[in-house]
């Protein structure tokens, strides 16, 4: 008891020293910061220093941040699910269009993986080859999103029956879907389908070695290249795309008559009031019962729009090519179905083809696009809206393409707009004003408008000169084009957004032939009636001789000062 009570004093003797002391540090002004945090007992529940937030709170966290401490960048290319897993951040510019993503999550080709590949690089190619090896490997194939899974375009011999082409289809375990010759490049072609599961290489191969067959290649898909479109709104809203392309100017010397462009694009609403009596030919080469889309009414209303609206060409005449779909999982096309639009416009007067859509290289539209420009018909693309790490893109990669790609109200690339040499010229292409069914309007992005501006442009030319050649006529965007960018042609707006003006001003307005254009061209029926409108033999014409220089328009609208 003795020796209990004494500990007991001693322990009361040391918290007593221990309390003045405290005190009196606290009277001096001491600090005990230090001291308290030490003494502090570990029981204390302390919160994880993991925070298990939403993107977007932690977006809100690092703008407000203060003071000069670092905070670590929330990593780009992944977000928290709802069970963890990774999720793709990318906004769509329209369902199954061309995303924006990073280097990790795109092929060779600019599509956008599910998964990061293991290469990491873009490039599409394994990083490591595979584990399993041989005939015993059973990894799972994954779904190409550049063709249609068990699909093949194929040329074969133009005198098999319908009897024996199908005979020959189903020796390989094919169906065949469509067959047809093509005036355009003087082939048949004929889809194909797998019917009996087997591997599609292995079938390719051995459908390609039969006598009655000259080539198989995948069916390619094709998809439209537009930002997601907002709700359509009733209104008749500012172009601002007027003004940069100095179409009103344009338009006091041409307005597209008798001109017609072919837009292979998805269905369009020829009742609008922006659309009236624009509409001369329509064909549907999916063979569907679709309504009008937003896509292809916007783009005929870019062109040819003459109501509350101004297209570029609003009296030029519109044949109409349904080639994409309109569903809600996306506007999509094919190899087969391209095929035979271009084939269709070809065939049935058009002088200007506008496609607004963009695919991987095809063995087949390349042939088609070649025939298409042998004719003399001006083929104008959109760049694609697959970003600056995109691949280049087709069919506005093909050299006898005009390649647009589409600039905002301050003239900057539009951030989602292929980049490359093979770009011609830029147009507005940011929320851009346009018809949509049922008698709307809407506002969308993307380069599908700016290369819709541009083929309204060269209607243009050619009301002005009938005559004029599809190079003659790229030369004169070039040459009168508003540099852009650095200084001289770049790979972001080629020579310069589009100038209307100055580009109908460069093109003699009689039947003169053209430098670029061939010898023996007829005369327009109505250009002596357009000679002797007021204002028309008052304009002195620029000469074409020179495609480097820009022309004396143009330099005069340039600011001093870039």
């Amino acid at each position: 008891m003795m020796r209990k009570s004494e500990s007991q004093l001693r322990a009361g003797a040391f918290a007593s020293s221990v309390g003045a002391a405290l005190l009196l540090a606290a009277c001096l002004g001491v600090e005990v910061a230090q001291a308290q945090a030490i003494m502090r007992t570990p029981t204390i529940s302390v919160p994880t220093r993991t925070p298990t937030i939403s993107p977007s709170i932690a977006a809100r966290a690092v703008a407000v941040a203060p003071g000069p401490r670092a905070i670590p960048a929330i990593p780009h290319t992944t977000s928290i699910g709802r069970m963890g897993a990774p999720v793709l951040p990318y906004a769509r510019y329209s369902p199954n269009l061309y995303p924006s993503c990073s280097a990790p999550y795109r092929d060779g080709d600019g599509e956008c993986l599910g998964q990061p590949n293991a290469g990491g690089d873009g490039t599409g190619k394994s990083g490591k080859k595979s584990a399993g090896k041989g005939r015993g490997n059973t990894t799972p194939v994954a779904v190409n999103p550049r063709t249609f899974a068990g699909e093949f375009v194929a040329e074969i011999d133009g005198a098999l029956s319908v009897t024996e082409a199908d005979e020959l289809a189903r020796r390989h375990g094919l169906t065949r879907v469509f067959s047809e010759n093509f005036p355009l490049i003087g082939a048949t072609f004929g889809l194909f389908r797998i019917t009996d599961g087997r591997p599609a290489e292995t079938v390719r191969r051995e459908f390609a070695a039969e006598g009655g067959v000259r080539s198989v290649q995948p069916n390619f898909r094709y998809v439209l290249q537009d930002q997601k479109s907002s709700v359509p709104t009733e209104g008749d809203p500012a172009q601002y795309a007027l003004a940069k392309l100095r179409l009103p100017q344009a338009h006091a010397l041409a307005h597209g008559a008798n001109v017609t462009v072919a837009v292979i694009d998805s269905g369009i609403d020829a009742n609008h009031p922006e659309l009236a009596h624009s509409i001369a030919d329509n064909f549907d080469a999916l063979g569907s019962t679709e309504g009008p889309h937003v896509h292809g009414t916007g783009i005929a209303g870019a062109i040819v729009a003459h109501a509350k609206l101004m297209g570029s060409a609003p009296e030029a005449r519109i044949i109409a090519i349904r080639a994409f779909g309109g569903t809600n999982s996306g506007a999509q096309s094919s190899s087969y179905i391209i095929l035979r639009s271009l084939n269709y416009a070809a065939e049935h007067g058009a002088q200007i083809v506008n496609m607004s859509f963009a695919g991987p290289k095809d063995a087949v539209i390349e042939r088609a696009i070649a025939a298409t420009a042998a004719r003399g018909l001006v083929l104008i693309a959109a760049a694609g809206n697959a970003g600056a790490k995109s691949p280049p893109l087709y069919p506005a990669a093909n050299p006898n393409v005009i390649a647009v790609s589409a600039t905002d109200q301050q003239d900057r690339l539009f951030t989602a707009s292929n980049r490359g040499n093979y770009i011609a010229v830029a147009a507005p292409g940011v929320d851009i004003f346009l018809p949509a069914p049922d008698g709307k309007y809407q506002m969308t992005s993307g380069t599908s408008f700016s290369a819709a501006y541009v083929s309204g442009v060269a209607a243009l030319l050619l009301e002005r000169n009938y005559a004029l050649k599809p190079e003659a006529l790229r030369i004169t965007l070039a040459k009168t084009a508003r540099d852009l960018g650095s200084p001289g042609r770049d790979d972001l707006f080629g020579d310069g957004e589009a100038d209307a003006f100055a580009a109908v001003m460069a093109v003699p307005a009689d039947s003169a032939t053209p430098v670029a254009a061939a010898s023996g061209t007829t005369k327009r029926e109505d250009i002596e009636k357009r000679r002797d409108e007021p204002g028309i033999r008052a304009i002195e014409q620029p000469s074409l001789s020179s495609a480097g220089d820009k022309s004396a328009i143009s330099q005069a609208d340039r600011p001093a000062a870039r």
